[in-house]
């Protein structure tokens, strides 16, 4: 019997469009200014300490910069480039530059899981922080207090099954009683690999039933009590 749900955002719960044209370009347009105006700020020290650490060498601010706009452009799921994004688009919530996507399935089953009992969880390459930033800004209003905790790839890759392993610990149930939700064929092989239960959300394509996990054109179609 399923206790929880895990799910991915990109092309989850969230429209790749929203990511891919409105957060990642506003990042991208913002990180240089961002940097250098709170390079003397603890979280950005840390991003570009980690920076260096991560290529082996102390890099000036420039190059720094420099090596995180490519890491960015290359999509690169590199936790420093990760917690960055988090803080450039913590400003722009703030800013009302733009309000968090969220599929109305998602969001109308997501309340009835939450009231039906079920645990949930969100896993997604985007670091926490950006996680909590984009469904605590959608149209419906803040929906992390429907989350009971949120993970990153500071637990692992997510399409390493070992992730799955300790996000299992962590939460302290059986990898059977957990059901992922991901549109990455991947990541969901990784999540199975130790026990869980699977759905692959295929928003943009016509459902293949013979597909190696159970398929879902959107949440509603979805039924955990039936797992």
């Amino acid at each position: 019997m399923i206790k929880a749900i895990i799910t991915d955002i990109e092309g989850t719960t969230t429209s790749l469009s929203f990511v891919k044209d409105v957060l990642f370009p506003y990042a991208r347009a913002e990180l240089p200014a961002y940097i250098r105006e709170h390079n003397a700020e603890a979280p950005i020290k840390q991003i570009l300490s980690d920076t260096s650490d991560m290529v082996g060498k102390p890099l000036d601010i420039e190059a720094a910069i420099k090596l995180l706009v490519q890491w960015l452009d290359e999509d690169k799921k590199i936790t420093p480039l990760k917690t960055l994004q988090g803080l450039i688009w913590t400003a722009g919530y703030k800013k009302g530059h733009f309000t968090g996507h969220v599929y109305q399935d998602a969001i109308d089953n997501l309340l009835a899981w939450h009231a039906a009992g079920y645990a949930l969880y969100v896993y997604s390459s985007g670091s926490v922080l950006a996680q909590k930033l984009l469904f605590s800004h959608t149209p419906a209003g803040d929906l992390t207090p429907l989350f009971s905790g949120f993970f990153d790839t500071n637990i692992g890759g997510k399409k390493e099954a070992d992730s799955y392993r300790k996000i299992s610990d962590e939460i302290g149930l059986a990898t059977e009683k957990l059901l992922f939700l991901s549109d990455i064929k991947e990541e969901l092989d990784a999540a199975a690999e130790v026990g869980y239960c699977t759905y692959w959300l295929n928003r943009d394509s016509f459902i293949d039933n013979s597909a190696s996990h159970p398929q879902a054109a959107t949440f509603a179609a979805i039924n955990p009590q039936l797992i």
